[in-house]
């Protein structure tokens, strides 16, 4: 029972993934979705209370991953921190790169409609509010330069979502989890460089 429930949610997800991305949030309706899902609303609404709980449970899946990469680099000094989360770097761009219209859905409806602005806008400062902390610990435990922790952690959040939006507009432009690799290390070497003068 509890497979069947599980394979009929992933249903919906794959569903919804594909005609959001190919009609647009507006235009998919629950009929759709149902219909492509080859389930009933029924099963529909046991899963999801409305097509907009939905679309918040992609954006929330896709997140919980970054977040899990995140805590798992918990426990280490500052500078292995930010060494482990650019191992999270090939999925968030594998997964950005193929769900391009999805994520402009996002930010198009986020422009539209105040739950999910306030569902789009909550993780941005929940990882500038984890960057501030993680800057602080590094200039406390003598890893870095004494920098201003909040202006170093709007850095690194307005780097992270220029590389992911430059890699959605320009795919081919670049190898781009590389290029993030090589951007964390120029900023991890200029901060550490400084502390070790």
């Amino acid at each position: 029972m509890q497979q069947r429930s599980e394979e009929t949610r992933s249903k919906i997800i794959s569903s919804a993934i594909k005609l959001f991305s190919t009609r647009g949030y507006n235009t998919a309706s629950v009929d759709d979705i149902c219909k492509d899902a080859e389930i009933s609303k029924g099963a529909f609404y046991h899963h999801f209370e409305s097509k907009q709980a939905l679309f918040l449970a992609l954006l929330d899946g896709w997140l919980t991953t970054i977040d899990q990469g995140i805590e798992a680099s918990r426990e280490s000094s500052v500078p292995e921190t930010f060494f482990l989360i650019t191992q999270a770097f090939p999925y968030i761009f594998k997964t950005a790169n193929e769900g391009l219209p999805m994520f402009l859905e996002f930010w198009l409806q986020a422009s539209r409609e105040e739950k999910i602005w306030q569902a789009s806008i909550a993780p941005y400062r929940r990882y500038h509010k984890y960057f501030t902390s993680l800057i602080k610990r590094g200039v406390d435990e003598g890893s870095f330069v004494d920098v201003d922790p909040e202006l170093t952690a709007r850095m690194i959040v307005s780097m992270a979502m220029g590389l992911l939006l430059q890699s959605l507009l320009d795919p081919k432009g670049a190898k781009w989890e590389k290029t993030a690799r090589e951007i964390t290390t120029m900023m991890m070497d200029t901060l550490m460089k400084k502390s070790e003068a």
